[in-house]
């Protein structure tokens, strides 16, 4: 990875694995491999495209990774919860939900937002002693422990507003709200309109599929989702397998999910790859595409067609060929064949009209 650094090159004498050196340069290498796992993570969601939440723009807004930043001992602020002023906030917001559950950005939910803003809650609260208030839609904490922590949380006095952030403004319509930031929301379990007024405000925005999953499903074929993040095969019979033998996928690329998720499907996908590759063979679909030479006119539209790139265009040739390891026999290159050179084996055309002769019959 890619860091801004000073030079010092401190971490490269100190580190005991002999991981790091400054003088090695970008390479490209091709490998042959028999079976690949794709774990290239998410982004997260840019507060920016919300405007109305001020981040970017008013000051003490900040991202949720940069509230991790600012806890952690190597941080800025060698681990004090602090404002821009410098001083630690008496009141402090959370806002859930920033991008996430949002027609007009990402429908879906990112799972991880709650349980991450109740972690926030605690870390403040054990740092300052301030007075936390969580505004979200659904308090959706699913997993194991993970109520346990919710109630806790409530134990320890942090408020929880039922309701969607409308605007984070510094805007005061009060004297004790001059100075600070104004947190406007809908309490739906009350049935009024609040104006909160803090010294912080952490965003914890959602998931979103990371910027090169698009290029990555053009290299190796993997259908997308409609929230854009890789499709498995079966999200019950097969959650880490794609469509394409020999792909698996794991953690956030497959969806929004958790440490404990991303490690579990983790381990999945290297138990399929070494499988795969302990069998030393793979069985091929029984219908599966060819291609008439004869008949190819080296239109390309196959290639095009094809969802898991097993056609190839042999530029020597004129023609297109099939990689048969890599076929599914789905049809798509034979109905697209203007001259009826793509052919499917053991589902040909005399084959289906025997077929429905018999039936007829």
């Amino acid at each position: 990875m890619h860091f801004k650094t000073g030079g010092c090159k401190i971490c490269e004498d100190n580190c005991e694995a002999g991981a790091i050196d400054h003088s090695k340069t970008d390479e490209t290498r091709q490998l042959k491999v028999g079976a690949i796992v794709l774990a290239t993570g998410f982004d997260l969601f840019d507060s920016r495209e919300i405007p109305r939440y001020g981040y970017g723009r008013l000051p003490n807004v900040i991202s949720a990774l940069e509230f991790e930043r600012i806890c952690h001992a190597s941080g800025p602020t060698g681990g004090k919860v602090l404002t821009s002023a410098g001083q630690p906030p008496r009141s402090v917001a959370i806002v859930h939900c920033v991008g996430s559950r949002d027609k007009n950005h990402q429908e879906y939910c990112s799972r991880v937002c709650c349980m991450y803003s109740l972690k926030f809650a605690h870390l403040v609260k054990e740092k300052t002693g301030a007075e936390v208030t969580n505004f979200y839609i659904d308090m959706r904490s699913f997993g194991k422990g993970y109520e346990e922590f919710y109630r806790r949380l409530m134990s320890e006095e942090v408020n929880f507003v039922r309701g969607k952030v409308a605007e984070v403004t510094n805007v005061s319509r009060s004297p004790e709200e001059e100075g600070k930031l104004i947190v406007v929301c809908e309490d739906t379990l009350l049935g009024l309109v609040r104006r909160v007024p803090v010294e912080l405000v952490i965003l914890s925005a959602g998931l979103k599929p990371g910027a090169d999953t698009e290029k990555l499903n053009q290299v190796f074929g993997i259908c997308r989702s409609a929230d854009g993040f890789f499709a498995e095969k079966h999200p019950k019979l097969a959650p880490v397998d794609t469509a394409s033998d020999g792909i698996f996928l794991a953690g956030a690329c497959q969806g929004p999910k958790d440490i404990p998720d991303s490690v579990a499907q983790g381990a999945a996908a290297a138990a399929g790859a070494l499988s795969l590759i302990d069998k030393g063979s793979i069985v091929l679909e029984p219908i599966r595409a060819r291609i008439n030479a004869d008949l190819c006119g080296g239109c390309q539209i196959c290639v095009a067609n094809c969802p898991y790139t097993a056609i190839e265009y042999n530029s020597e040739k004129g023609v297109s060929e099939i990689q048969e390891e890599l076929c599914k026999g789905c049809g798509s290159c034979v109905a697209g064949c203007p001259s009826g050179a793509a052919l499917q084996e053991n589902f040909e055309d005399r084959q289906i009209v025997s077929e429905v002769e018999g039936v007829l019959s």
